[in-house]
């Protein structure tokens, strides 16, 4: 018995109000009390007092149903405070989604819980949260052989709290539309006006473009910019020491000269390769009755004293049995040749970037994930309340990738050299060797030899953030599990671990994602991969495409001619490999398209939305958020006296989810 006084928030978005009477009741330990159509959600924020005849005791749950009327809005909720008996001051109680049709929503009290210290009232409702996660949020399938994406062809199948709010999806659609108009009517110019020089293709050099493209237009051909992508490009993680001398690089009579070098710099520990032999025997689509082409080269670098990590040598193509040994490039060979060999080598890194670190790491991995967590976590488990902020947009934007990018006659069919089933190939050989220790930076790092490299800035951030996400992990999980046996004895926990792995993963297990855990340890670690790969393992490969591929030389979407077979080479020759004008100027409107800065984007750490209640979590969070803005301008003034800025792991610049 007594009287209360109830907060209702409403999203500040225009489509977040509601016309519509909502009925409300509160739930307590000792009973129940309909408040009857109190509300109408006209406004962002709806206050109102009520007494109850009944004694509830402790607030557990709040009840309501939005009643159709003439017409039927759906309404945003965003959160509900109740203050009154049994309330210790004030109880929230979460919501941050959409309330749709006339059926019963139940909002638990915000205090994170694992099922082994919830009542039986907030059991069954933790099984029947679960129960309708697992209709609206189903796996689906794509390709064989790939990990699953949730189930729906476009955003429209999708939950509508998994969809773009009217923000976005404005800021999209128009940004879309405005680039695609660009597309058509300077794209017929294109047809009367090819690209016969290498500067004509500065004509398709986008406006707005960054201070790091300009420099990249101007200085493409230099080895020292050739070998840096490798260490801190849009695509930082093929670069591994070299342990041996690879056994694919055959080197013929006559080069005992770099025989001997190579030997010296791998026993200094100064020797690096880029291996894409991931893209050997893919099938080069074919773009308008004309073939493309696609080969898989061996890059051998050497790590300078300086810093600057510096080719040795490009073999674009591996050995063939019964075929004499593959033609290498060198730094001496004439300047146009070995031009046109780093220019098949950045062709190559657009396409695993791409697929492999962008797509592949970033998207396809950010989905499994939320999908797992959708569907086996209850609203008010801990881990559950921890990874949600980090879901946001990403099934819409993946459903949209796949049904407009990838898809039979999308964007990498049309333009991309290994399109129309190349690229679906190069998925399922990286999904076969994607590892656990590939996304957690200190072990992917440390297997790559690049640990202490020092000019490796992706490196030394991505450790650095990673360090950062993991104690705010540990913080969260110290609130709440106790000992290892907390862990262990989590039934939820432990299904979660396992819907990723043997399910979404399509097991896993054999490539060292674990399918149960055992140790607040373990279950940190995991954790703390799961919001990398959301947050900052995405940043990395997104974040550099407009830096890197606004100037079509420096990162090709296909290649028009076959390898060369000769280091005769001349400017036409690489020109007329390079896209053409309407394929560059296709890869330049995307390119500005997706990597162009979002206005709506949440960076890392900094959502609005409250899922935890209590000082504890408000003090890690808080903690998290210091050492975040501690970082970022710490990198600020880093960057300001560097030569080439590395932003891509900037806590600000690094988005809170996989949104784009």
């Amino acid at each position: 018995m007594g009287k209360y006084t109830i907060r209702v928030g409403t999203g500040d978005s225009l489509l977040a109000f509601s016309c519509n009477q909502v009925q409300l009741w509160l739930v307590g330990e000792h009973g129940e009390a309909d408040l009857g159509k109190r509300l109408r959600p006209l406004r962002r924020e709806t206050e109102f007092k009520v007494r109850v005849g009944v004694h509830l005791g402790r607030l557990l749950l709040v009840r309501l149903r939005k009643h159709k009327d003439l017409t039927d809005s759906d309404w945003f909720c965003t959160c509900i405070s109740v203050r009154g008996p049994g309330t210790q001051g004030e109880a929230l109680f979460p919501c941050y989604s959409w309330v749709q049709g006339n059926r019963v929503v139940c909002l638990a009290e915000g205090t994170a819980r694992t099922v082994s210290n919830d009542q039986s009232l907030l059991k069954t409702h933790r099984e029947q949260e679960l129960q309708e996660r697992k209709t609206a949020y189903r796996w689906g399938s794509w390709k064989d052989g790939l990990i699953l994406p949730v189930v729906g062809r476009t955003p429209w199948d999708l939950p509508r709290n998994e969809r773009f709010r009217e923000d976005k999806d404005l800021d999209f659609s128009f940004s879309l539309a405005r680039a695609l108009e660009g597309l058509v009517l300077k794209g017929a110019l294109d047809l009367t006006n090819p690209v016969r020089r290498l500067e004509d293709f500065q004509r398709l050099f986008p406006c707005g473009k960054t201070p790091l493209a300009e420099r990249v237009r101007n200085s493409w051909k230099d080895d020292t910019l050739f070998g840096y992508q490798f260490l801190n490009g849009a695509n930082p993680m093929l670069l591994r020491q070299s342990a041996s001398l690879p056994a694919r690089l055959v080197l013929p009579p006559g080069m005992e000269d770099l025989k001997t070098q190579l030997q010296k710099e791998l026993q200094a520990g100064s020797l690096f390769e880029a291996d894409f032999s991931l893209l050997e025997g893919v099938k080069p689509n074919v773009i308008i009755l004309k073939q493309q082409y696609v080969t898989a080269p061996l890059v051998m670098l050497r790590l300078q004293p300086d810093g600057r990590l510096l080719p040795m040598v490009i073999q674009l193509q591996p050995p063939r049995p019964g075929c004499p040994p593959p033609m290498l490039f060198l730094p001496s060979d004439p300047p146009m040749a070995w031009l046109l060999a780093k220019t098949w080598v950045r062709s190559s890194d657009f396409q695993l970037h791409q697929l492999q670190s962008h797509l592949l790491r970033g998207h396809l991995m950010a989905e499994v994930i939320s999908v797992a967590t959708m569907r086996t976590l209850p609203s008010l488990h801990p881990i559950y309340k921890l990874l949600v902020p980090h879901f946001r947009y990403t099934m819409e934007i993946n459903v949209l990738a796949r049904s407009n990018l990838v898809s039979k006659w999308g964007i990498f069919d049309l333009v991309v050299s290994t399109g129309s089933g190349g690229h679906v190939d190069i998925l399922q050989r990286a999904t076969a060797c994607l590892t656990y220790r590939s996304l957690c930076p200190p072990d992917d790092l440390a297997d790559r030899g690049l640990l202490d490299v020092k000019a490796s800035l992706y490196g030394q951030d991505a450790l650095r953030l990673w360090g950062i996400i993991s104690r705010y992990v540990e913080g969260m999980v110290g609130l709440f599990y106790k000992s290892d046996a907390a862990v262990r004895d989590d039934p939820e926990l432990q299904v979660w671990c396992r819907e990723i792995t043997e399910t979404g993963l399509q097991g896993a297990q054999d490539r060292g994602f674990p399918v149960s855990l055992e140790s607040r340890a373990q279950l940190c670690h995991f954790a703390s991969m799961c919001i990398f790969t959301c947050t900052g393992q995405h940043a990395s490969a997104h974040l550099g495409q407009l830096d890197w591929y606004a100037w079509i030389p420096n990162g090709p979407c296909t290649m028009r001619k076959p390898p060369p077979t000769s280091k005769d080479v001349t400017e036409k020759d690489i020109v007329d490999s390079l896209p053409t004008a309407h394929q560059a100027r296709m890869q330049k409107t995307f390119t500005k398209f997706l990597g162009r800065r979002q206005p709506v984007m949440v960076a890392l750490g900094q959502h609005k939305e409250k899922y935890f209640s209590g000082p504890g979590p408000q003090a890690v969070l808080e903690k998290f958020q210091e050492e975040l803005a501690t970082m970022d301008q710490e990198l600020e003034v880093r960057n300001a006296g560097l030569e080439l800025p590395y932003e891509y792991l900037r806590p600000s610049m690094v988005e809170n989810s996989v949104t784009i």
